[in-house]
């Protein structure tokens, strides 16, 4: 099992980061809480989280100079921006700072989730396998192979595959399904699109495709990932 990626959150209004920390927790990240840069930076000195979460507006810093400062430093550790400033040259000004992502307040708790997950993924060392009980997903050359046995996957088998790994252990709807993979294409029943491909996924990768033990389907909600 993976370990949990380490999160920096920095804001100077404490509400915000406790329901920033309880929520982070919540899908399964190690929240580290900063109400200043000054804290941030103690804890930088310390170690080195896997992303952070950069207030724009801090008591003890400007929030476009600490991003540079910390790209700088820490070229490969993204930096989501997260303010109130929600004008198109206050976020042109963020990202050439080198944020990798901004995000407004007040914001949607899975918004930001899938803006981290995302982030984290474009960080991932390209040419990382992920292994998972035999199962080794080569994401730079499209890869994969089941006990050591190469399966060929179309594109968006391959793709679905890949979401279901990034959320691994966590249950994910259709919906969320149709929205990450086919957006908003206008398909004549998706949900028999969905169905199709999930099919082929299984029979390539399952032992046994009647009994899987890597896509598991939940009831009434949608499917879980097996780690």
């Amino acid at each position: 099992m993976d370990k949990k990626k380490k999160l920096l959150a920095v804001d100077d209004d404490t509400d915000i980061l406790k329901v920033l920390k309880a929520n982070l927790e919540l899908y399964g990240f190690s929240a580290i809480p900063a109400d200043s840069w000054a804290k941030a930076r103690a804890i930088l000195e310390e170690q080195i989280p896997d992303l952070i979460i950069l207030d724009l507006t801090l008591p003890d810093g400007d929030g476009v100079e600490i991003c540079r400062t910390l790209k700088k430093k820490h070229p490969k550790v993204p930096v989501i921006m997260l303010t109130a400033r929600d004008s198109v040259s206050d976020k042109v000004t963020g990202l050439e700072s080198g944020a990798d992502d901004y995000i407004v307040k007040p914001f949607e708790t899975l918004e930001l989730i899938a803006r981290i997950k995302a982030c984290l993924r474009r960080s991932m060392p390209s040419e990382k396998q992920i292994v998972i009980n035999g199962l080794v997903i080569d994401a730079k050359a499209h890869r994969v192979t089941v006990s050591e046995a190469e399966v060929e996957l179309t594109p968006k088998e391959f793709d679905l595959l890949c979401l279901f790994v990034e959320n691994r252990g966590e249950v994910i709807t259709r919906d969320f399904i149709r929205k990450k993979i086919w957006g908003d294409a206008k398909l004549y029943s998706w949900s028999r699109v969905i169905d199709v491909h999930l099919q082929h996924l299984r029979q390539k990768i399952e032992k046994n495709p009647s009994e899987p033990e890597y896509i598991i389907t939940v009831p009434g909600v949608g499917y879980k990932f097996m780690e």
